[in-house]
């Protein structure tokens, strides 16, 4: 986890150099990077806007997907995209946009060009933005909330996430509340978490940064979404190393992994902490039988 997070650390201290901003002047974020989106993470964020869209910072645009041109022979799911290259092999994506600036490809853009204007080109319904940013040489997605200091509107993030529930799930696939079943069978069991975070932008439930569990005071689960890993078609999630984020997602939650209960007393510790680094966290004490 060290390693990681010193990793994102010199990855994140690059980009701000240049001064790395939200592509809007205005909205909010109604979904996140690492959301579940039936049964896989969301690779950015959406941006609810109604305005012009511009460069995060200073880049090279290297890809236009227009699905009005004839040539195009695939429908996308983005709708309208384009990619621009910010340097240190760090791609933005930009979709879902309207109106288009006509721009030749390749093209320096700055930050204060405008790029289109937001939309619901592709498969949306809210007008607004589509923004991703996807690092070439570690084959990787990175949350852009790793990137960007602050919220869109400029306000400070004081709200903690919300930790809606917890659940034990054994091997036969029996399920325990531990917050209201204080007494377990010893035995292996997977932890679930539901938890979510609003960023303080009205009220949407979105993907904390972090969730870790610790079982008497050692540390059992960390999942972290600060970056996914795109690795022979599959969509890897970090939790105690990369696994298959089929293995993270489920409809009652994020899982934590596995661990092993034995006879006596145990105190189950969770955390959620989002971006601006809030945390809430529940403790339960558990009589393992």
């Amino acid at each position: 986890m060290k390693k990681i997070t010193a990793l994102m650390f010199l990855l994140s201290a690059s980009l701000f150099v240049f001064g790395i901003g939200w592509p809007v002047r205005e909205g909010s974020i109604s979904a996140n990077f690492g959301m579940n989106g039936g049964g896989m993470p969301l690779l950015g964020n959406f941006i609810a806007s109604a305005g012009s869209i511009f460069p995060a910072d200073v880049g090279e645009l290297i890809f236009v997907y227009d699905p009005e041109n004839p040539a195009t022979q695939f429908p996308s799911p983005l709708g309208s995209w384009m990619a621009l290259d910010h340097g240190d092999n760090m791609v933005g994506i930009y979709s879902h946009y309207d109106q288009r600036r006509d721009t030749p490809v390749p093209a320096i853009m700055d930050t204060g060009t405008v790029l289109a204007s937001t939309g619901k080109s592709g498969w949306t319904e809210q007008d607004g933005l589509f923004f991703a940013f996807f690092d070439r040489k570690e084959r990787r997605w990175v949350n852009p909330a790793v990137l960007i200091t602050g919220t869109i509107s400029g306000e400070e993030d004081t709200v903690p996430p919300v930790i809606r529930q917890v659940e034990f799930r054994n091997m036969a696939g029996v399920s325990f509340n531990p917050a209201a079943t204080q007494r377990l069978p010893q035995g292996l069991y997977t932890i679930y978490v539901d938890a979510w975070d609003t960023l303080g932008q009205g009220g949407e439930a979105l993907a904390p940064n972090r969730i870790t569990c610790s079982i008497n005071g050692a540390e059992t689960g960390v999942l972290s979404f600060e970056t996914l890993i795109s690795k022979d078609g599959k969509r890897m999630v970090y939790r105690n190393g990369t696994v298959p984020a089929a293995e993270v997602f489920d409809e009652r939650g994020f899982g934590l992994g596995e661990i092993q209960l034995t006879r006596g007393q145990a105190t189950l510790v969770v955390e959620a902490r989002d971006m601006a680094d809030n945390a809430r966290s529940v403790t339960y004490r558990l009589t393992i039988e």
